[in-house]
């Protein structure tokens, strides 16, 4: 790439597209839009794409295609690699996304690292800890939730508060709801038996989604819901069997539906009549971002990240209560036209005001990480 003499590089490396990284990586880029930054992304393994480069919304993409075997360790191979794409475009900033990324950042540039963390336990891993203690005055460490940010801290409390801190998940709104097929066609697609009111879920089949908690609301409310209801869980995974050994216990195996992964699930998110997310410990919830895009009631757990996302603008329940579900099941299914037409109005405002790009542009500009320009 013929570098300007105004320009500035900003390096982001991903360890690949897959699930919700391509759109982390859009994320990124998107904070440098109108500015004299130029962002590259480096997709470590991974095929070749025209349509990945096209959603990740940066100024240049590179697709190193390593195999994931050939990534294990510290690889000479790709410090290699990483540091003359370096050479070339001189960073100012590196955005690094999971800890492979991270460490190349540090061992293949000089430039400051932004690691980004969307999960707890980064550094149960010993190693880790060294590696980002020995790098220290390099690191800034932005969590997606004042939970996960709460957590770092607590790793490493003698740093600088300034040096951990929160840049929230954010979506492109339009794009999303853009994107999102309505009502009929949604349903449509899904499969759903007509006139059915329908509870939503999309997630893994894992324990830290709890969908057994899902299940054991729903069958606790059911006889309080309308007549005609559904709970449509969308994902796959190791627990679908039990799920639906519990569904059948519950009575309630005819009006739980199990749908599978459906690829690009936001799409269909208008489909259902409340959105539930049951997780243990979640980080953030981008599926909340993308129920509330739809405009459909979002209940969820009280408990990680996600609650900062619903907070003011949905039901919270107590981790683990089935009965507490229960009761906001029951609650969001009686709401009336204004009553919820008033949370659709509640959660666009908190949509564009704390989890829009726009917000999460001028949040980043505003902690003074590299100059403004």
């Amino acid at each position: 790439m013929e570098k300007h003499p105004d320009q500035r590089c900003v390096l982001q490396i991903c360890h690949n597209y897959s699930g919700p990284f391509l759109d982390y990586a859009r994320q990124y880029a998107a904070l440098f839009k109108g500015t004299a930054y130029k962002v590259t992304t480096i997709f470590l393994s991974g095929e070749s794409s025209a349509e990945v480069a096209a959603k990740c919304d940066s100024d240049e993409v590179l697709f190193l295609g390593y195999k994931p075997a050939e990534l294990r360790g510290l690889k000479l191979r790709a410090i290699t690699e990483v540091r003359r794409i370096a050479q070339e475009r001189s960073p100012e900033l590196c955005i690094a996304h999971r800890s492979k990324p991270a460490y190349l950042a540090c061992l293949a540039t000089k430039a400051p690292v932004m690691w980004v963390h969307h999960v707890y336990g980064v550094y149960d891993r010993r190693i880790r800890r060294l590696f980002v203690q020995a790098f220290r005055n390099r690191f800034n460490l932005i969590a997606v939730s004042d939970s996960v940010r709460d957590d770092l801290r607590g790793q490493f409390n003698t740093w600088p508060e300034e040096r951990i801190r929160t840049l929230y998940n954010r979506i492109d709104i339009a794009a999303v709801q853009s994107a999102q097929f309505d009502r009929d066609q949604a349903r449509e697609h899904l499969q759903l038996p007509a006139g059915v009111w329908v509870i939503g879920n999309v997630g893994r089949l894992h324990p830290d989604k709890d969908q057994a908690t899902l299940i054991k609301g729903f069958a606790a409310a059911i006889s309080s819901l309308p007549d005609n209801a559904v709970l449509a869980i969308l994902g796959r995974g190791r627990l679908e069997k039990e799920l639906r050994a519990l569904a059948m216990q519950l009575n309630v195996s005819s009006r739980v539906l199990f749908l599978g992964e459906v690829p690009d699930a936001r799409r269909y998110f208008k489909a259902f009549d409340v959105f539930v997310l049951s997780s243990d410990r979640e980080p953030f919830g981008m599926v909340l971002l993308e129920a509330m895009a739809a405009g459909v009631p979002v209940i969820c757990s009280d408990c990680g990240g996600a609650r900062e996302v619903v907070k003011g603008a949905g039901s919270l329940f107590r981790q683990g209560d089935g009965l507490a579900l229960a009761e906001c099941l029951v609650e969001t299914s009686k709401a009336g036209d204004t009553e919820l037409g008033d949370r659709r109005h509640a959660m666009y405002e908190r949509l564009q005001h704390k989890f829009s790009d726009r917000a999460g542009r001028q949040e980043f500009w505003n902690m003074g990480i590299v100059e403004s320009r």
